[in-house]
């Protein structure tokens, strides 16, 4: 014991055989965390339901990120007690595969919105932009009323699915070419969506702004809200599996 001290303290005093050990302890640990991604194909289990965003979809998305929206709200519930019990089902790892960048975090001014989705209404979270403090009191939220005078331009829609598909995203040709057709189409119900809803299972498709005349800002951005959280089913028996399965790894 004496001579385990004795060494513990010289190592303490000498910096040169303090750094050298310190560097190998992190090489080491380094190397087991490290070296094991290199012989797994994906680091993400895949769960059931899981599919990219539509057009209108991600052009909200687009918006959500240029407002700067992520700064106040994360998109990460934890797997705590209390975290579950106010925001649902905690996050899968797999419910983000397609974000670039993704919306997880920590800083929350606002409340998380991993699944905001269909919690509320359209009328709801076009009334909260407009007007947050009308709706919850204490809110210290900007409003965003402009979104809905905004007309949605996204002329580059097909460019912006294609970049995605680069890095990962599985947009097929024909999610690409039919971009703008299914974008429009999304937002007004009295289109022809085509197999939109084939192609995206479980797109809403409906005038979100209440101005049924144009698509807006404010469509997009509600429609990127309401997908939130809601394409895995976490209380089905299948994904009950899924998410046994993504646990045990």
């Amino acid at each position: 014991m004496f001579n385990v001290a004795q060494r513990h303290k010289k190592l303490e005093r000498n910096i040169t055989l303090l750094g050298t050990f310190a560097f190998v302890a992190v090489v080491i640990g380094g190397v087991v965390e490290i070296a094991p991604l290199f012989w797994i194909d994906n680091t993400i289990e895949k769960v059931r339901g899981m599919r990219p965003y539509t057009p209108l979809e991600q052009a909200g998305r687009d918006i959500y990120v240029r407002e700067g929206c992520y700064t106040c709200h994360s998109q990460m519930i934890r797997p705590f007690r209390d975290e579950v019990e106010r925001y649902g089902h905690y996050s899968l790892a797999a419910e983000s595969m397609y974000d670039h960048p993704f919306q997880w975090g920590s800083k929350r001014t606002g409340p998380d919105l991993a699944r905001v989705g269909n919690r509320y209404s359209d009328e709801w979270h076009v009334q909260h932009l407009k007007d947050p403090r009308s709706v919850v009191p204490e809110s210290v939220m900007p409003t965003y009323a402009f979104l809905a005078e905004n007309d949605l331009t996204t002329p580059d829609m097909a460019d912006n699915l294609t970049a995605l598909r680069r890095v990962g995203v599985p947009y097929s040709d024909k999610d690409i070419s039919e971009a703008a057709r299914d974008l429009a189409a999304q937002a007004d119900p009295e289109a022809d969506a085509g197999d939109l809803e084939t192609r995206y299972p479980k797109a809403q498709i409906r005038d979100f702004d209440g101005n049924p005349d144009r698509v807006t800002e404010m469509d997009a951005l509600v429609a990127y809200l309401q997908v939130l959280g809601t394409l895995v089913d976490v209380n089905s028996a299948a994904a009950q599996e899924e998410l046994a399965k993504e646990g045990s790894r």
